[in-house]
């Protein structure tokens, strides 16, 4: 790794307490009496506040030419707010922290996509983005196994459910403490790339190759690609400019992209009904290595068979798997966490092929003068889907149960795969 890059590595050590507390905040919240409905809440919230952090962030970025405050406030905010999670035993204040937490962490996305060209070549952006992304992806697993260690060793220390819990937060504090150590001494230089040129630049840039770098630069539905998405739409309506089937298509992820929230929105009250905190970061973990493993054969799958084939393939998988998870929790005890990490493997797997497939969609269906306003708008609608079917699927879920919400999710997704077919 070149010099300037060693920050890349203290991000990655920042965004480990972020992929820990992803899955620790919903279970201490839980472990104060928050229902299904309110654990949706928790990540509806979350997913909205990234939007306009970016934003906000973003244009002070560029009116100020700063990059390493914002940055380093990321961290701190990040440290501070896991610190605070701990000393309060109100959901609705843990709602908020989290809320904070993700408004800070998403705001820093446009910085970072700044930092991470300073110096290249634009030909080289591409995969330095890819590698920013994948760091980011690394430190949210190391954040899931941290979880995990953390919570099967707790007990036999002698610490209570809560005890163990808030110590974690401060374990995952100290993590993001670390982070932003590392980012103050490893931080490069002051930064020349304008703002502008690189909004410029970042609408020309293509998934050429599709390997697992280059899909997870193209993710749209990850904080990095959601600003400079977002600030590629022109005055009036860009929905309007699109090619018909673009439009179709752009229907399409609106109504998966709900169904996959309302499913993963109660996902946490299911799986800690059934299993111990250790077992349910486990079942994360599953998923989450599953799809990094997956990212570089689907990107290969892609070329040998139709994008919305596969695609569709994927969606109908996942379709069906969603209900499944509900009936899962009849099983013996002893087959519940394999049940559960065989099923969110897969899900994870069927998430691979979907992320690389709807990049390629867009960029295909999308002309060469509205490819920009094309991935603003899937930016846009992926972050309100995640709010809308987050909030949705907690609340039928506390009402009528995980299999009548996951039976909901399973419906918009397999619309989707209808209105992926009708965007010929």
């Amino acid at each position: 790794m070149d010099r300037e890059d060693r920050w890349l590595v203290a991000w990655g050590v920042g965004y480990a307490a972020v992929g820990g507390a992803s899955v620790l905040v919903p279970l201490y919240a839980i472990a104060l009496g928050a229902t299904p409905a309110f654990v949706g809440l928790v990540a509806a919230t979350a997913a909205l506040v990234g939007v306009p952090g970016a934003l906000l962030w973003g244009r002070l970025a560029a009116r100020t030419k700063r990059r390493r405050p914002f940055v380093l406030v990321a961290l701190a905010a990040t440290a501070g707010t896991l610190a605070l999670v701990p000393l309060t035993a109100s959901p609705a204040v843990v709602l908020l922290l989290n809320a904070l937490l993700w408004f800070a962490i998403s705001a820093a996305s446009p910085v970072l996509n700044l930092i991470v060209v300073e110096g290249a070549p634009v030909a080289e952006w591409d995969d330095r983005i890819a590698r920013l992304n994948a760091w980011q992806g690394y430190g949210w697993l190391g954040g899931l196994v941290l979880g995990t260690v953390w919570t099967a060793l707790a007990p036999r220390a002698g610490f209570g459910p809560l005890a163990g819990q808030r110590l974690l937060f401060g374990l995952l504090a100290v993590t993001a403490g670390a982070g932003l150590a590392l980012a103050r001494l490893w931080y490069p230089e002051r930064p020349h790339t304008d703002p502008e040129r690189f909004r410029r630049v970042f609408r020309r840039l293509e998934p050429r190759g599709w390997g697992a770098g280059r899909v997870l630069r193209a993710s749209v539905y990850g904080p990095t690609r959601t600003y400079w998405s977002l600030v590629s739409l022109r005055a009036g309506n860009p929905f309007a400019r699109l090619p018909s089937g673009l439009r179709r298509y752009l229907l399409a992820v609106g109504a998966f992209s709900v169904g996959f929230a309302v499913f993963w929105g109660p996902v946490p009250s299911l799986l800690r009904a059934d299993l111990t905190e250790e077992a349910v970061f486990g079942v994360y973990v599953a998923g989450n290595l599953v799809s990094a493993v997956c990212y570089a054969p689907a990107g290969r799958l892609v070329r040998r068979v139709t994008p919305r084939r596969l695609q569709g393939v994927a969606l109908a998988a996942r379709g069906l798997l969603l209900p499944l998870v509900a009936l899962a929790g009849s099983l013996a005890a002893a087959a519940l966490l394999p049940a559960y990490a065989v099923a969110f493997g897969l899900i994870g797997a069927t998430w691979a092929v979907i992320a690389v497939t709807t990049t390629g969609l867009v960029t295909r269906l999308a002309d060469d003068a509205t490819r920009g306003e094309a991935f603003g708008l899937q930016a846009a609608i992926g972050g309100l889907a995640g709010g809308v079917g987050n909030a949705l699927g907690g609340a039928v879920a506390d009402a009528a149960g995980y299999l009548a919400a996951f039976s909901l999710a399973a419906a918009f997704v397999f619309l989707g795969v209808g209105l992926v077919a009708a965007s010929r």
